[in-house]
């Protein structure tokens, strides 16, 4: 499905971004694709995602200097649809505390904490599968992971994780050398994924596409 004509979704540029690997996966379903780091950009749009590949001081410090802050904060408060990818995702929370103690975008409460001492090697990188929270039901309906199969195989490359302050804002979880973490998350438009969809194969564009219907 293509996002109705006259629709445009930015990606942000804020220096820290992986941005034409995800404006190749949009461009599967939308030629109305903008690479924008102009905050009077950011008011015209009817789709909004934060990419982003490095240390959460960095994203912050990127999207300060950018006069960021302030629209994508607006955005949010739209109830048009936003996703963050990877450290996209954890500049949503209110914490990062990576190489120091940062504030975030506070869009979700929550915190984003490094992977405590596991079996196995941190960063945690390759595929794995995502779930959702048992106590729930059907609670990917209608979201970025509507009609994706639980256990689904998805490219995660982090060392560090969201740790969300509300249960309900929780929206896949995953397992790494038997430790639980949450894989995505959720509150009315916006969403974080922690994983990478634009390199997640068919899954990963089936999430696309998903995001892109929300519009």
């Amino acid at each position: 499905m293509f996002a109705p004509k006259g629709h445009t979704i930015g990606i942000l540029d804020y220096g820290v971004g992986n941005l034409y690997s995800i404006q190749k996966a949009l461009r599967e379903f939308t030629n109305n694709v903008l690479i924008t780091d102009d905050p009077e950009k950011i008011k015209e749009l009817d789709g909004l995602i934060l990419p982003g590949v490095g240390s959460f001081g960095a994203g912050m410090d990127g999207l300060h200097r950018r006069g960021l802050i302030k629209e994508v904060k607006n955005f949010a408060k739209s109830r048009k649809p936003m996703l963050g990818i990877c450290l996209g995702a954890q500049l949503m929370l209110s914490k990062g505390y990576e190489f120091g103690t940062f504030t975030g975008l506070d869009i979700i409460p929550g915190k984003v904490t490094k992977f405590p001492e596991i079996k196995d090697k941190i960063p945690h990188i390759g595929w794995n599968g995502i779930y959702g929270n048992k106590l729930k039901v059907r609670e990917w309906d209608g979201t970025v992971l509507d009609s994706v199969k639980e256990n689904s195989d998805v490219y995660f490359v982090h060392s560090y994780m969201l740790q969300p302050e509300r249960k309900e804002n929780i929206l896949a979880l995953a397992n790494y050398a038997g430790y639980e973490f949450c894989s995505a998350i959720k509150k009315n438009n916006i969403y974080g994924c922690q994983f990478h969809p634009e390199k997640s194969g068919k899954i990963g564009l089936k999430i696309i596409e998903n995001f892109i219907n929300l519009i």
